[in-house]
């Protein structure tokens, strides 16, 4: 007895527009071998729709072209080799950049499609996303309770815990080894000079000026957040539990501090505004324009994240 066969999948309107425009493929750009090539690696693809088949053809039979430059055989296997299509988008310099990105977008999709065991697509995972920053009166919230703390020591810690991380934006490393030191006037506003791979000097947000100040003078060469070793990972654990004791407020942590710190720049430079009008969603391209532009000095930035209006210098010869 013969064995029932599956019935094939029906198909769908959008597949069978596909199908026409590869069954009409021409194109003068390109010879009959190629166009032919492309009609044939793409009809096995079976792309969904016209306008995915008209991507993939003329991906395919650009490919192709560059083959019979070349001297490689017009067959599925030999063009749609991963180093055949990098070379093939690395030497078609006449095209822009997006161009070749499609293209080799299209032939990799392509080159899967064809393969008797794909393999398997990788498994999406999750994207960070940014912390949620705080709120003024949960900032406000926390310098009260480290205020509220039981020694002269432990107010102080807890108030620069709070203050490097929502005035400045500082967390992990570069906070543990922060000296009182390192807390400076200067160019008419708070400056913390941080050391490391990536030293800087970075303004303190105006509000958290005084109590950072008097915390950076109680620890003067010591560390701003205690301990005696500022490798120790956990060095700070005990200052977030001690200002997370409060249950109207949400558990303290160093990330959604620097979160703070961050919304809190770009409101000042507008960067939203900058965003909307120039229908920027991704800030993928900013550090490309931003590398262009030539170095802020200290006392700019200080003026536009944490001045005072008050130059220390011109405010004692006054």
């Amino acid at each position: 007895m013969a064995s029932a066969r599956r019935p094939m999948p029906a198909r769908t309107d959008a597949a069978r527009a596909g199908d026409a425009v590869i069954g009409a493929y021409a194109s003068a750009s390109v010879s009959a071998e190629a166009a032919a090539f492309a009609r044939a690696v793409v009809a096995r693809a079976g792309p969904g729709t016209g306008a995915r088949a008209k991507a993939l053809l003329f991906a395919a039979s650009r490919l192709a072209r560059f083959g019979e430059r070349v001297g490689l055989e017009l067959r599925a296997e030999v063009l749609l080799h991963s180093s055949v299509i990098e070379r093939f988008v690395v030497e078609e310099g006449a095209l822009s950049p997006a161009t070749r990105r499609t293209l080799r977008t299209n032939l990799r999709a392509l080159a899967r499609a064809l393969e008797a065991h794909p393999r398997p697509e990788p498994v999406p995972l999750p994207r960070e996303r940014a912390k949620a920053p705080y709120g003024e009166a949960e900032i406000a919230g926390y310098l009260r309770l480290a205020a509220a703390q039981p020694t002269v020591a432990r107010r102080m810690r807890a108030a620069a815990l709070v203050c490097l991380g929502a005035g400045a934006g500082l967390v992990g490393t570069e906070l543990r080894h922060l000296r009182g030191d390192d807390v400076v006037r200067r160019c008419g506003g708070l400056v913390v000079v941080v050391g490391g791979p990536r030293a800087r000097a970075v303004p303190v947000l105006r509000r958290f000026h005084e109590p950072l100040r008097e915390a950076a003078r109680f620890a003067g060469k010591g560390y701003l957040v205690g301990g005696s070793n500022p490798g120790r990972k956990n060095l700070t654990d005990a200052l977030a539990a001690a200002l997370s004791a409060d249950p109207a407020l949400p558990r303290l942590e160093p990330g959604r501090l620097r979160a703070s710190w961050l919304s809190e720049c770009a409101r000042l430079i507008g960067l939203k505004a900058f965003m909307q009008a120039a229908g920027v969603r991704c800030s993928q391209r900013l550090g490309d324009l931003v590398a262009r532009l030539p170095e802020p000095d200290e006392e700019q930035a200080v003026a536009l994240l944490g001045g005072t209006g008050e130059h220390p210098d011109r405010a004692a010869a006054a």
